[in-house]
């Protein structure tokens, strides 16, 4: 019989995008608001691989990534993930944008293993947190490197968002071993 064990802190991280700049940038402000300042912040990509957002956020749409100073538990996603979306819906709220939604923020984490995604859509492949809310492992980290899963989005194979997911999993390393000094 295995004994039950808490798991380590993971790396949370924000996949934002948006037409707008500045609501990336309200986006990132009510974040670290809530959970404190960036650790990591990627470079802004053309978030292209996909039309399934432009009947409600428009095109040219821009995505970036943002990975926060403070370590969570996992068992927090959920909580991370209503909390993003009532952020939307603040932005959304305010009528100063003609798409109904301005901002799409998707919480998640990393660990020294995967990338988990949480979404309010369940799937096969997703496991159901709370209140609405299932998680995916949308990436694993195997042979020093990240592979995709068949249900992965085709923007999270890109090698560019590889490259900073890596950038992040090696931050999440040097913050362990400080925490174990």
């Amino acid at each position: 019989m295995g004994n039950p064990s808490h798991p380590k802190l993971a790396l949370l991280i924000v996949a934002s995008f948006s037409k707008y700049p500045i609501a990336l940038e309200f986006g990132c402000q009510a974040m670290q608001d809530l959970y404190g300042p960036l650790a990591l912040k990627s470079e802004s990509f053309d978030h292209s691989e996909t039309s399934y957002y432009a009947a409600e956020m428009g095109t040219e749409l821009r995505k970036e990534f943002w990975a926060f100073e403070t370590l969570i538990d996992p068992a927090l996603l959920s909580d991370v993930k209503l909390a993003s979306n009532a952020i939307e819906n603040q932005l959304s709220s305010t009528g100063e944008y003609s798409e109904t939604r301005p901002l799409n923020l998707d919480s998640g984490y990393i660990t020294q293993s995967k990338l988990v995604l949480a979404t309010t859509k369940d799937r096969n492949h997703r496991i159901y947190l709370k209140d609405g809310i299932y998680a995916e492992i949308t990436l694993q980290w195997q042979s020093k490197q990240w592979k995709a899963w068949p249900w992965t989005y085709p923007d999270y194979q890109r090698e560019d968002f590889h490259q900073f997911f890596t950038e992040c999993r090696n931050y999440l390393r040097q913050q362990y071993r400080t925490l174990e000094s």
